[in-house]
């Protein structure tokens, strides 16, 4: 017999060798139907994989991240036995479950080139099979069968990545004519896959290398119901209407320039107007916090990134040193914030008066990324993060994580980001090898990021292992309008960069200490952090942070000065307002400034010029009446200060 723990503490007997589906089974036979794979010791396995010691078990349903994991995966092997059907000769490289849905990459046969074209017949061969009901079969095999299966089968892909595996440690799947190389887990056969959509193509490089074969990759995503597709076909829908780069574009936000380079994004005036009005938002919080800013400068030398760190991890696939005249002189464009910082807290001795620490900067970045990588403001080559260093005392990590969670939380609330998840990162629970920093202060951290979440009544996952190898950290996961999960907030504790740079402070017991660093972005970057509001609220940001809080609109050419002569007045009360002077009919103006989220459109005509007054529209809300131009502004402002009150 082994005894099964369950997630809820409670243990059961079964015979040895009992699977999950079994374990299921024995619970209720709705949840046998409904289960699709299992968390057997931590480790996601399929439902038919006989358990033979004592172990946790956790059974994953749709609803779970790891049964959609195993479901997408599965669908993933499908599609790749959908179009080896349909183009003999076909050769796949990876094909993983992503966040979405699940892609595969393959170098199609010599004259085939996948196109959207070809997304109906992959999608019907794909139905076809799971027509079939074919069960998946895992096998165990040695390095020099693997070789010998996939070399006869042309799969040249296949045997690089058998060749950097260990013997001992290789798994293959079948499901009908196909098999793959795959370490699992997957579902036990196709047939709960009922709904099936291909849903884009592109290219990628093999491995990710840019000197590598280019690889055509088809996404594609699955359901275990039709209606479940029918809902996300929706929801893609409105994320297209949503999409950040053409509500960036209409609402003249900002650019890109092929001239200027790929990647680099140019604010143009109203976008950098919402950028400044983030910034200043952000810095009125800190400055309450006790947070001091500074500038550093966008490069450094590169001896700096050696010292840091970042010149090994980023120098091969990043921005190359920049040469100057002096022979042996080199710069770099700085990839983190956070060596100059260390810079800043060195240039003189400091006490343990001095600490806690805390200095900010919105700091432009600059990472290399691949040109099939770059995505509007999501993924850019250089952006502006929002970033703060703490220097504090092994015992002030617990505090200062609390205050940095009630910043993040004072954001979210004022951004109306109000779902949102926590997950905790800490070391391996085997393998402390891998980490830095003594014992005691991972401890000390680790459980100061436990309580401090358990303060704030913050429902955090922990996932172990998954911690820097310098230190614990928590990010913050928000949910889009449209369901999706964005990582925006993180704070991470940092051992490393005290220790390289050899930072000290003298304590109370006259001797020298090394600092904890701890790492602070709750925006994360700006430019993700626009795109995400901007799909989030499909361009009607707050009155507070919209670049346009006021549209002016007369109804002829002849009201043109008057219109100016309000702005004006308007301005003077720091109410941002822009004069609508085409020669246009209003009603028109009226529906354009609508269509672009525009929250006040005042209508001036010759009775509004003679009274000083401007006849009111509020968006989603119509006619407000006529008011004064004085009277309106002060409307606008106590608006503004009643929105922003807590903050």
């Amino acid at each position: 017999m082994v005894k099964i723990t369950f997630p809820d503490g409670s243990v059961r007997e079964y015979e040895k060798g009992v699977t999950g589906l079994q374990i299921a089974e024995s619970i209720s036979s709705r949840l046998a139907q409904d289960v699709l794979a299992c968390g057997v010791n931590g480790e996601i396995v399929e439902l038919n994989r006989p358990i033979t010691t004592d172990a946790t078990i956790t059974l994953y349903k749709w609803d779970d991240e790891e049964g959609k994991h195993a479901f997408w995966h599965t669908s993933a092997h499908l599609m790749a036995e959908a179009m080896q059907e349909l183009w003999p000769g076909m050769q796949f490289g990876i094909g993983p479950a992503i966040e979405n849905g699940f892609y595969y990459d393959v170098m199609p046969p010599e004259g085939v080139a996948i196109s959207d074209a070809d997304f109906p017949k992959i999608e019907k061969k794909m139905q076809e099979l799971v027509q079939k009901k074919e069960a998946l079969v895992r096998k165990e095999i040695s390095k020099a069968d693997a070789l010998k299966l996939f070399t006869e089968k042309g799969q040249t892909y296949k045997n690089e990545l058998i060749n950097d595996l260990e013997d001992g440690n290789i798994t293959i799947y079948t499901q009908g004519n196909y098999t793959d190389l795959c370490r699992g887990p997957h579902l036990l056969s196709t047939a709960p896959i009922k709904a099936v959509k291909v849903t884009a193509v592109s290219s990628a490089y093999w491995r990710g290398d840019e000197k590598r074969p280019m690889m055509t990759r088809v996404y594609g995503i699955s359901f275990p119901k039709k209606k479940m597709l029918d809902e996300y076909l929706q929801m893609l829908e409105e994320a297209k209407r949503r999409d950040h780069r053409k509500i960036g574009r209409e609402m003249e936000l900002f650019t890109f320039s092929d001239l200027v380079g790929k990647g680099l994004p140019i604010w143009l005036p109203k976008g950098t107007t919402l950028r400044l009005q983030l910034e200043a938002f952000l810095k009125k919080i800190q400055k309450r916090y006790g947070y001091l800013q500074v500038m550093t400068p966008h490069i450094g030398s590169k001896n700096l990134y050696v010292t840091s760190g970042h010149y090994a991890k980023y120098g091969k696939d990043s921005f190359q040193p920049i040469h100057t005249p002096e022979e042996g002189e080199e710069y770099m464009l700085k990839p983190m914030n956070c060596p100059h910082h260390c810079a800043i807290y060195a240039w003189k001795p400091r006490s343990y008066k001095d600490l806690p620490l805390r200095i900010a900067e919105f700091g432009t970045v600059y990472r290399y990324e691949q040109s099939g990588e770059l995505h509007g403001l999501t993924r850019v080559r250089g952006f502006t993060q929002d970033d703060a260093h703490i220097f504090c005392a092994p015992d002030q990590v617990k505090g200062e994580f609390l205050r940095v969670m009630d910043i993040i939380m004072i954001i979210f609330r004022a951004l109306n980001f109000d779902k949102f998840e926590a997950q905790i990162s800490l070391r391996d629970k085997v393998h402390r090898e891998k980490y830095i920093g003594s014992e005691e202060n991972w401890e000390r951290a680790e459980s100061a990021i436990i309580e401090a979440c358990e303060e704030k009544g913050l429902k955090a996952h922990i996932e172990y292992g998954e911690a820097a190898f310098y230190g614990p950290k928590l990010d913050f996961m928000v949910k889009d309008a449209l369901g999706r999960r964005w990582q925006l907030g993180t704070i991470q504790v940092d051992y490393n960069l005290p220790e390289r740079f050899q930072l000290e402070y003298t304590g109370a017991d006259n001797q020298k200490h090394r600092p904890v660093m701890i790492h602070r972005a709750p925006f994360g970057s700006l430019e993700r952090f626009v795109a995400v509001l901007i799909e989030h609220t499909a361009g009607r940001f707050p009155l507070w942070l919209t670049p346009d809080q006021v549209a002016i609109l007369p109804i002829s050419d002849k009201f043109n000065d008057y219109a100016q002569e309000v702005r004006k007045q308007l301005e003077l009360s720091d109410v941002r307002a822009f004069v609508d002077d085409r020669s246009e009919k209003i009603g028109r103006k009226i529906r354009d400034n609508e269509m672009k989220h525009i929250p006040y459109l005042l209508v001036v005509g010759e009775k509004e010029a003679a009274s000083n007054t401007v006849a009111v529209r509020k968006q989603g809300e119509g006619d407000q009446g006529t008011m004064s131009v004085e009277e309106f502004a002060k409307k606008v402002t106590e608006e503004v200060k009643e929105m922003t009150k807590d903050y």
